[in-house]
């Protein structure tokens, strides 16, 4: 090969993409968007490897400040496209104008767009001998700030949602979302290098071959991750307990802009009851998320009262869904009640940012003031509740947006027998936003190896299996009853004994650690 030709292929392959900034820019809220198409939905799980796989490489031979802009170009065409649905909440549901609640959609897509940002910074500001390693670590890391720690967290599009699909959902039971994704991002970093080694051979580029690993040697990694994954997606953590039990889901469909009218209370009670006396043949029947449009006191008496005695008749414990308030000093609970044999109280711990309570106060309360948008004001309950019971089981509680968390899906393991998630995807319309909570929803099953029950008001109501796996859905704004038979569950997965602590804690020292053989590395080299 001739020298011109070696330094055209060369230059081609390593070293012109990272320098033409306009074209890399210009693709990367691209790649964002095409992250999105890996979730629900949608679901072309392959594009999400894509995406980060684009990402990483547009982070390799540029200044911390181009992998920054380049991480929130990227974000910002992830969640500019994957979380549109805000603007539906604030628009249709929510009070806000068109101006407003345009405005405060792209304002959330842009501060949540900040953390891809930070990926990238951090990527090409911490240099080591193992980047195909520590990129991937710094991903999950900065996931794991924002799905579990910045304004109470927000793990929408962590990247292990996408992969539920393929052989690497087997790792699910055992290493959660966290340790799933970095196996995610991982694959992704081994095929950008397989690339750049590919295109160092092709050009001629020898001298840089020494510190790269070989193709066949990273292929062979890959093999094994998947090819373990897939093994693993076989193995059984969990047992049955106890009998199978049927259980009926109500969805009353009735629409977010219906739903609080005063003139429309009565009818709302009677169509639950009614609902709920078509299935009295059930063991339990499950509420949707505030399927009580008042508070407990108002209903406890005349309504709810005789419900659990008609209940008791028939052998039926009901799980339901009602605000709570408490006096002196007034607090609101967003909370699920069970009647029937077992009563008690679950009062919802983990509550929505900006839904449910305004973080960043004054100013989110001013703005929100500005486009006379009115949100909730509720109070956490307490962490160490007891467990619910119905159908002689205990369960966890999930009430919508808990069921984001795989920390309060294993908090009542391993008593729990199943999980039961009540939520209300009313706000977002026909968006996507039901079917990325209902793929969220479902790595909870997965995670603890149980039977989810997912009760919405407009859909989408699901029976879940132990592995994830949709038995029975019900369609969306359809009025109907789910009805379908579950096992209670024992045993324990990894993941539920353990959670995600020892994970996050292995990716730090899996930082540190490679951080500190590149530095001895140089050393060594320094000193030959």
């Amino acid at each position: 090969m001739s020298a011109p030709l070696q330094g055209t292929l060369i230059s081609r392959f390593n070293y012109m993409p990272y320098s033409d900034s306009k074209y890399w820019d210009f693709c990367a809220p691209i790649a964002g968007l095409l992250l999105t198409l890996s979730f629900a939905p949608f679901d072309y799980s392959g594009l999400a490897l894509l995406a980060l796989a684009f990402l990483f490489a547009c982070w390799r031979n540029v200044s911390t400040r181009r992998a920054a802009l380049r991480g929130y170009l990227f974000g910002l065409g992830a969640f500019g496209s994957g979380v549109s649905w805000v603007y539906i909440s604030m628009h249709d549901f929510g009070g806000a104008g068109v101006f407003g609640a345009g405005l405060l959609s792209g304002l959330f897509a842009a501060f949540w767009a900040v953390f891809p940002a930070l990926a990238g910074y951090f990527s090409v500001k911490i240099q080591g001998a193992g980047r195909v390693v520590l990129v991937p670590v710094i991903w999950i890391l900065v996931e794991y700030l924002r799905g579990y720690w910045v304004l109470n967290g927000f793990p929408w599009f962590q990247i292990a949602y996408s992969q539920m699909e393929t052989p690497l959902a087997g790792y699910v039971p055992i290493l959660g979302v966290y340790g799933t994704g970095f196996i995610v991002a991982l694959t992704a970093s081994v095929v950008v290098e397989i690339v750049q080694v590919v295109a160092a051979y092709c050009g001629g580029d020898f001298s840089r071959l020494g510190r790269l690993k070989s193709p066949p040697q990273l292929i062979v990694l890959l093999a094994i991750l998947w090819g373990t994954g897939g093994l693993l997606r076989n193995q059984t953590w969990t047992h049955e307990i106890g009998q199978p039990i049927r259980i009926s889901m109500i969805q009353g469909n009735i629409g977010q802009d219906q739903k609080w009218r005063p003139e429309n209370k009565i009818n709302t009670l009677l169509k639950y009851k009614r609902m709920t006396e078509e299935h009295w043949d059930s063991n339990v029947i499950i509420w949707p998320e505030t399927a009580i449009p008042a508070y407990l006191d108002q209903v406890e008496k005349n309504f709810l009262a005789p419900l659990a005695n008609d209940a008791k008749r028939h052998n039926t414990d009901l799980i339901i869904s009602v605000p709570v308030q408490e006096q002196s000093p007034i607090k609101n609970f967003n909370a699920v009640i069970t009647l029937g044999k077992e009563e008690g109280m679950y009062r919802k711990t983990h509550l929505l940012p900006f839904g449910e309570y305004l973080p960043l106060q004054p100013l989110s309360g001013f703005v929100l003031d500005m486009i006379h948008t009115r949100l909730g004001n509720f109070t956490p309950g307490a962490i160490d509740q007891p467990l619910l019971k119905a159908g002689g089981y205990p369960f966890i509680t999930l009430i919508c947006y808990e069921d984001a968390f795989g920390d309060l899906s294993i908090r009542g393991l391993p008593d729990a027998a199943f999980l039961v998630n009540v939520t209300n995807d009313g706000w977002f319309g026909d968006s996507i936003e039901p079917h990325q909570h209902m793929q969220m929803a479902r790595m909870r099953a997965m995670e603890t190896g149980r039977f989810l029950l997912r009760s919405t008001n407009t859909g989408t109501t699901a029976v879940v299996s132990p592995t994830g796996a949709i038995i029975n859905q019900a369609p969306l704004f359809q009025e109907t009853a789910l009805t379908g038979m579950i096992t209670p569950m024992g045993g324990m997965t990894p993941y539920a004994r353990f959670g995600d602590k020892p994970v996050i804690a292995a990716m730090v020292i899996l930082l540190f650690g490679v951080l500190g053989y590149g530095r001895v590395f140089k050393l060594k080299c320094r000193a030959y």
